[in-house]
C-alpha cells in the first residue's frame, strides 16, 4: 500500500517500526554534503504526494508552526509519559507505561495510526541501540511490551500517540530510562552511505538539510539483486526515524509516493543542525529488519570517502543496534 510522506517532529526515536526481532548492520561509504546551518532548533515540515490515511496530522502542523522537536518533553499537551519501570536490568525484561491525562489519569482512549494505538521506541544515548516495541495496553490503560536491552548504559523511551479526545493532536514525549551497571557511552559510528543486515544491503543517497526540506533515497538489495518486493509494514514500505546526538530530537518521516522497492523515499528536513541517528525499517519475506545510518544535517564535518581503519571497532556492537519490533 502506498503512503505519502508524514514527517513527525516529537519529543522515536528517529522512527524504525517492527513485527519481529531485526538487525542493523555497519556501512561503508560518505552521505552527501553538509548544508549551510538554519537558524534556530526548530523543525520545518515538508510532505510530497497524497497524505497517508494514518498519518500524524498533529505533529505535521506542529512543525509547520515552529514548534521545538519532538520527544524532548515528558509532558506536552496535558499528557505525561509515566515509567512504571524508570530502571531495568540488562537482558531480557518487561517495560511497564503508561500515559497519563491533566487530572493524573491513566488514558485508555487512542485513535489507530499506521495499525497501532500507540508506538513505543527506546534508544540509547548514544545511538548504537535502538528498539522500536509495540505494547500491549490493558484494560486499565497500562502498557507493556518485551524488550532486550544488551548492556547497561542511559536510554530514552519515545510514546507516539494520538489520544481519542475532541480537539487532541499527536503528541511524543519522552522519558529517561536507565539500565544499571558499569557504563562507557560508545563512539558515534561515522558518517557512512550504506548498510548491511541480514545479507540485505541499503544505500542511502541525499541529504538531511536544516530548516531545508531534503530527499533522501534508500535502495534495497540482496546478494547484489535490488529487491523489488517489499512487503508493506505498517502500513508502508518503509519507515524512517531519526534521533539527533546530544539530546535525542526525534524525527518520524514516512515516505513518499513508489512502488514495493527497490527504492524507498522519504521528504525530511532537520530541526537543526548537527549528526543524526537514522533508522530504517523495511520488511521482506515477512520479517522487518533495520539499518541505520549516521547523517551529519549542516555544519558538520563532511564525512570521508571511505571509513578510516578504526571504523571496524563498533562492529562488535552492530548486533545491539537491532530494532527490536515485539508485538
Amino acid at each position: 500500500m502506498n503512503t505519502g510522506v508524514k514527517i513527525t517532529v516529537f519529543a522515536a526515536a528517529l522512527a524504525a517500526t517492527f513485527g519481529t526481532a531485526c538487525g542493523v548492520g555497519a556501512g561503508v561509504g560518505p552521505v552527501g554534503a553538509p548544508a549551510k546551518p538554519a537558524h534556530g532548533t526548530h523543525a520545518a515540515q515538508a510532505s510530497t504526494g497524497s497524505a497517508a490515511p494514518e498519518g500524524h496530522g498533529g505533529h505535521d502542523q506542529a512543525a509547520a508552526q515552529g514548534r521545538a522537536a519532538g520527544g524532548l518533553q515528558v509532558s506536552e499537551g496535558g499528557y505525561t509519559l509515566s515509567l512504571d519501570t524508570p530502571s531495568i536490568a540488562a537482558g531480557p525484561g518487561e517495560l511497564r507505561f503508561s500515559v497519563k491525562d491533566a487530572q493524573g489519569r491513566k488514558v485508555t482512549g487512542y485513535k489507530t495510526e499506521h495499525g497501532k494505538e500507540l508506538h513505543f521506541i527506546v534508544a540509547s544515548r548514544d545511538l548504537t541501540v535502538y528498539r522500536h516495541l509495540h505494547p500491549v495496553r490493558a484494560q486499565d490503560g497500562t502498557w507493556s511490551a518485551p524488550v532486550d536491552l544488551p548492556a547497561a548504559g542511559a536510554y530514552k523511551a519515545f510514546a507516539d500517540f494520538a489520544p481519542d479526545a475532541p480537539g487532541a493532536k499527536n503528541v511524543t514525549l519522552g522519558a529517561d530510562l536507565s539500565v544499571p551497571g558499569a557504563y562507557a557511552p560508545a563512539p558515534m559510528p561515522p558518517a557512512v552511505n550504506t548498510a548491511e543486515v541480514d545479507g540485505y544491503q541499503v544505500a542511502l543517497g541525499g541529504t538531511l538539510d536544516p530548516g531545508k526540506a531534503g530527499e533522501l533515497k534508500l535502495t534495497v538489495s540482496k546478494d547484489g539483486k535490488p529487491v523489488t518486493d517489499l512487503e508493506p509494514y505498517l502500513g508502508a514500505y518503509g519507515h524512517l526515524v531519526a534521533l539527533r546526538d546530544g539530546d535525542l530530537a526525534y524525527l518520524h518521516v514516512h515516505p513518499n509516493e513508489g512502488g514495493p522497492g527497490p527504492d524507498v523515499s522519504f521528504t525530511a528536513t532537520a530541526p537543526s543542525a548537527g549528526t543524526y541517528r537514522l533508522f530504517l525499517d523495511f520488511q521482506h519475506q515477512g520479517k522487518v529488519r533495520t539499518a541505520a545510518f549516521t547523517v551529519n544535517a549542516g555544519g558538520g564535518a563532511k564525512p570521508s570517502a571511505a571509513p578510516a581503519a578504526p571504523a571496524a571497532s563498533p562492529a562488535p556492537a552492530a548486533p545491539e543496534e537491532s530494532g527490536d519490533h515485539s508485538h
